[in-house]
C-alpha cells in the first residue's frame, strides 16, 4: 500500500467533505472506509437542510464542499421553512432520494482527482514523536500519511437497540468499527458514550393516505449551490398525521422494554430529537405529538416516519405505529432502533479541528459530538481544509461567530464541549440576520478562494454576483415616487422587489437571487449596521491572542476552576477564553492584563 498526503478516515458526510477539501487542494488523499457501498449514506432522515442547518449547507457551498451540488442533483421536494418569519430564521430544506443521494456521493468521490477509495476498518494510528502519521486498518494494513482526518460518525463501537435486542453495528445491517475507540482511550483521548435513534420505515401502498393530511413542496425552488441558478423539477409530497391516546398508552405500558428506561443505554440522547419514549414520559400533558411520512426515494416504497424514532420492541412497534391515522393497516419494513457510539471530547480539539493531544490528526463530525448530516459535514470540510493547509504551512481557517453558522458550530464544540448530541440552532448564532442562507456566498466564497478552497470560477461568479447587485441598486435608485427614490421606497414596509418590477422594466433584467440578496439588503440595512458595529465589538476580544506558551500557573490571583479551564481549553485569543463555561470576568481582565504586561516587556503574543 502506497503513502498518502492525507488519509481521511469513515464515508459519511463529514468524510465526503474533508476527503474532498484535501484532494482540492491538491492533495493525494485516502478515504478508508468499511463500506464503498455505504457512502453518503442517509441513515435516518433522508432529507438535507432544515432551520440553521440549511445555513450550513449553503456556507459548506460557499467555501467550495460538494453538499449543496449532491441535494440539488437528488431532492424530490424542497420547502423553504419558517416562511412568515424574519429572513434570519429562514432556512431551505429539501427531502432527498435516498439512494441516489449516496451513489451520486459515491461516484462524485471516484472522480475527484488526487483522492482514492479504500475499503476497509481503521483499528489504531500510526504515531512517532507526538504526531500521527498514518494508520493501522482490520486487515493489517500500515498505511501512512502526513495529516490523519478522523470522521467516524456511530460506527466507533457502535451497538444498536431494538428492546431486548443488541448487537455491535454502527447502523442496522452494518458491522461497527471494533478497536479504534479502545486504542483512542489507550492513547488518553477522553472517550465517551453518545447515543442516537432512527424510525420504522413502513410501506408506502399500505397507507391509507385519505387519512393523512398532505403537504406538498414549494413551487420557487432556491439552489443549495450558488453554482445553481435554477432548478425545474417535479416534487413529491409528503404527509402529516399524529399520534393520540392510545399510541401513548401502548408504549407507556410498554416502556419497561426499552433499553433507554432498562439501563441499557448509558449514552445520552439529542435533547432537542427524541425518541417517542422520551416524548410520552417526558410530556405527559401532550395530547398527540405531530409525525411526518416521508418518501425516501423514486425508486422506493419506503416511507420515513419523522419523529417516531424509538427502541422498543419490534411487536410493540407495530402495535403502536397501526394506532396512527393512516397506518392503521402498514407493513413496516425496516424496525426503529437506537445506536449508541463512542465520541471524543471536543474541548480537545484547537479551533482548527486538530488534536492538542496528538499533532496532524484532524477530529471532524459526529465523533466530536454532533447529530446530524449537515454539522457533520460543516466540520468535515474544515477539518478537511486545515490538513490541507497545514501540510502547506500556511495558518488554519478558523471561522469567527461573526462570519458563519459553521463559526458558531466549532467555536461551541471546543470551548464549552457537549454533554449530548449537538445540534445547530438559529438561537445560538448571535448575528443571524447577518448570517442568511443567501447571503453565504458574499461572507465566506472569497476567503475559501484565498485558503485554496473555492474555485477560481466560483470567485468569479461571486465578483459577477456583486456586480450585478451594484447595478441593481442604481437602477431602483434611478426610480422615483413620492418624493422618494427607489432604495428608500423598498424600506418601507408595504413595497418589495415586485412593486417596483411591475414599474421598472429594467428589474427584470437580473436573476432572482441577485433581486432577492438586494431586497433583504435594503430592507434590513439599518438592524444589518447595528448588527455590524456589535460584530466588530465582539471581534476586538478576539484579535487579542494568547502565547501558546503562556504559563497560567504564572498569573497571580487566577481562580482555581478558571485556570484549571484554561489549561484543558486552551484557549487561542481572549474571547474564546470568555466563552469557556464557569470562567469569571475578573480572571479574563487578569488573563489580559498578564498578556499586556508581558508583551511590553519584550515577549511577543
Amino acid at each position: 500500500m502506497r503513502d498518502y498526503d492525507i488519509i481521511v478516515i469513515g464515508g459519511g458526510h463529514a468524510g465526503i467533505e474533508a476527503a474532498s477539501a484535501a484532494a482540492r487542494q491538491g492533495f493525494d488523499t485516502l478515504m478508508i472506509t468499511q463500506s464503498l457501498d455505504a457512502i453518503g449514506r442517509l441513515s435516518c432522515n433522508p432529507a438535507i437542510g432544515g432551520l440553521a442547518k440549511g445555513n450550513l449547507v449553503r456556507e459548506i457551498d460557499a467555501l467550495g464542499g460538494v453538499m449543496g451540488h449532491l441535494i440539488d442533483d437528488t431532492f424530490i421536494q424542497f420547502r423553504i421553512l419558517n416562511k412568515r418569519r424574519g429572513p434570519a430564521v429562514q432556512a431551505p430544506r429539501a427531502q432527498a432520494d435516498k439512494f441516489s443521494y449516496s451513489r451520486l456521493a459515491k461516484e462524485t468521490l471516484e472522480k475527484t482527482p488526487h483522492l482514492s477509495l479504500f475499503m476497509d476498518t481503521v483499528t489504531n494510528l500510526l504515531i512517532e514523536n507526538g504526531k500521527c502519521i498514518g494508520v493501522v486498518t482490520e486487515r493489517g494494513w500500515n498505511i501512512s500519511a502526513k495529516a490523519v482526518v478522523l470522521t467516524t460518525g456511530t460506527f466507533m463501537n457502535g451497538r444498536i437497540f431494538i428492546g431486548e435486542y443488541d448487537a455491535p453495528c454502527g447502523r442496522l445491517g452494518e458491522m461497527a468499527a471494533i478497536g479504534l475507540g479502545d486504542n483512542l482511550r489507550r492513547l488518553g483521548f477522553t472517550v465517551g458514550r453518545m447515543k442516537t435513534g432512527t424510525p420504522a420505515r413502513v410501506r408506502k401502498s399500505s397507507l391509507d393516505f385519505d387519512e393523512l393530511e398532505i403537504q406538498d413542496g414549494d413551487e420557487e425552488i432556491i439552489p443549495f449551490s450558488f453554482e445553481n441558478e435554477e432548478i425545474i423539477r417535479a416534487q413529491l409530497p409528503c404527509y402529516v398525521t399524529w399520534t393520540n391516546d392510545e399510541t401513548h398508552k401502548i408504549i407507556r405500558d410498554n416502556i419497561h422494554r426499552s433499553p433507554l428506561y432498562g439501563g441499557k443505554i448509558v449514552g445520552k440522547g439529542p435533547r432537542y430529537c427524541p425518541s417517542i419514549e422520551d416524548k410520552v414520559v417526558r410530556f405527559p400533558e401532550r395530547e398527540r405529538h405531530q409525525i411526518f411520512v416521508e418518501p425516501e426515494g423514486n425508486g422506493t416504497e419506503e416511507m420515513y416516519l419523522n419523529g417516531l424514532s424509538s427502541s422498543l420492541p419490534e411487536e410493540v412497534q407495530h402495535k403502536f405505529i397501526r394506532t396512527l391515522p393512516g397506518l392503521r393497516h402498514c407493513e413496516i419494513m425496516r424496525p426503529a432502533y437506537a445506536v449508541e457510539y463512542d465520541y471524543l471530547d471536543p474541548t480537545g480539539l484547537y479551533p482548527s479541528l486538530e488534536s492538542k493531544l496528538l499533532e496532524n490528526l484532524f477530529v471532524a463530525g459526529q465523533t466530536n459530538g454532533t447529530s446530524g448530516y449537515e454539522e457533520a459535514a460543516a466540520q468535515g470540510l474544515m477539518a478537511g481544509i486545515n490538513a490541507a493547509l497545514k501540510l502547506r504551512g500556511e495558518e488554519p481557517l478558523v471561522l469567527k461567530r461573526t462570519e458563519a453558522y459553521i463559526g458558531v458550530l466549532i467555536d461551541d464544540l471546543v470551548t464549552k464541549g457537549t454533554k449530548e448530541p449537538y445540534r445547530m440552532f438559529t438561537s445560538r448564532a448571535e448575528y443571524r440576520l447577518s448570517l442568511r442562507h443567501d447571503n453565504a456566498d458574499l461572507r465566506l466564497t472569497r476567503l475559501a478562494y484565498e485558503k485554496h478552497s473555492a474555485s477560481l470560477e466560483r470567485l468569479e461568479r461571486l465578483n459577477d454576483k456583486i456586480q450585478k447587485m451594484d447595478m441593481l441598486k442604481s437602477v431602483i435608485k434611478s426610480y422615483k415616487e413620492r418624493g422618494k427614490n427607489g432604495l428608500d421606497l423598498l424600506k418601507e414596509p408595504e413595497v418589495d422587489m415586485a412593486y417596483l418590477e411591475s414599474r421598472v422594466d429594467k428589474i427584470k433584467d437580473f436573476s432572482l437571487s441577485v433581486k432577492r440578496e438586494v431586497e433583504l439588503d435594503i430592507k434590513y440595512a439599518g438592524y444589518l449596521k447595528r448588527q455590524e458595529t456589535e460584530a466588530s465589538k465582539f471581534d476586538r476580544s478576539e484579535k487579542i491572542l494568547i502565547p501558546e506558551d503562556i504559563n497560567y500557573d504564572a498569573i497571580d490571583g487566577l481562580s482555581s476552576e478558571s485556570r484549571e479551564k484554561f489549561k484543558l481549553i486552551k484557549p487561542t485569543n481572549v474571547g474564546q477564553a470568555m466563552r469557556i463555561s464557569g470562567v469569571r470576568v475578573s480572571d479574563v481582565a487578569l488573563l489580559m492584563m498578564y498578556i499586556k504586561t508581558r508583551s511590553q516587556n519584550g515577549f511577543t503574543t
